[in-house]
């Protein structure tokens, strides 16, 4: 018979309960400690069971039967900013043809004592090796005229969700306010039909006042786009189809404006595209 972690889990707090019962009426100290020992376990692996099923389920999120894999690789390995809080947050993107360019900002300030670095996740469906990325920060607090680029560093593996690390020019301490913006290019990653930008928050914050997120489309536009908001359990709702904010000779930009915001945040910008 095949048992699941979570049944092993629930015989293994019973017999537990049992012996730590049995223990207490005979009034023997090791059976006892032996009961509490396997309740202990169990609850034990029943909580990694239920945490291992909510992290399969996130990576598997479809939105309209497009799967998501820049998503799903990225919510498996979802690391958070724990040390800085945010309170301005910017994503941009621009879809040229099959390429995609984002620029990412965000200001805030340092909680730990002291701080050497912001991370990022860098999703897209073509993987790019890291070696090759087009990838650049500027500290904008210490180099507000952007003179010194700062190269990230690849923290983990290199795959379609990039986990980054980019230092600050001079470390953070307490209280200090951070001001930094990356940029990257992603070549290939865009195709014809129904695809996808996703932005992503990953602090360790009940919200963010403001986030702002705009989309820039060059040459082909795109029919419609529309905003699902993703939670961390990997279900998805739409919340609104998003109109163009701006049309021009050549290009056309969405904007989205989202307030108090959570830290853990994923939306999903869905769009159609004709041709590339």
């Amino acid at each position: 018979m095949d048992l699941s972690t979570d049944s092993l889990a629930s015989w293994a707090t019973i017999l537990g309960t049992v012996i730590s019962l049995f223990g207490l009426i005979q009034s023997r100290a090791w059976i006892t400690a032996t009961g509490v020992l396997f309740v202990a376990v169990s609850v034990g692996a029943l909580l990694y069971a239920r945490k291992e099923h909510r992290l399969v389920s996130s990576a598997t999120i479809t939105v309209a039967s497009r799967s998501l894999d820049s998503l799903n690789a990225a919510n498996l390995n979802r690391r958070r900013n724990r040390s800085v809080v945010v309170q301005k947050a910017y994503h941009g993107a621009r879809i040229e043809g099959e390429n995609l360019q984002i620029t990412w900002r965000y200001a805030g300030y340092c909680r730990a004592e002291r701080e050497s670095a912001i991370e990022f996740s860098i999703d897209a469906d073509n993987n790019v090796p890291f070696e090759k990325l087009e990838c650049f920060a500027y500290d904008l607090r210490n180099d507000p005229d952007q003179r010194h680029k700062i190269r990230p560093l690849l923290i983990g593996a290199d795959g379609i969700s990039k986990k980054i690390a980019v230092p600050f020019l001079t470390p953070l301490k307490q209280h200090q306010g951070f001001d930094i913006v990356l940029r990257c290019e992603l070549p290939d990653c865009m195709n014809a039909g129904v695809d996808y930008y996703t932005s992503t928050l990953s602090f360790d914050e009940t919200s963010i006042p403001r986030c702002t997120i705009r989309l820039v489309f060059v040459g082909s536009r795109p029919e419609w786009v529309r905003v699902y908001e993703c939670n961390p359990l990997g279900r998805t709702q739409l919340i609104k189809d998003l109109p163009a904010a701006r049309v021009s000779q050549g290009f056309v930009e969405y904007l989205d404006f989202v307030e108090n915001v959570s830290g853990q945040a994923s939306r999903v910008y869905l769009f159609h595209r004709s041709s590339v």
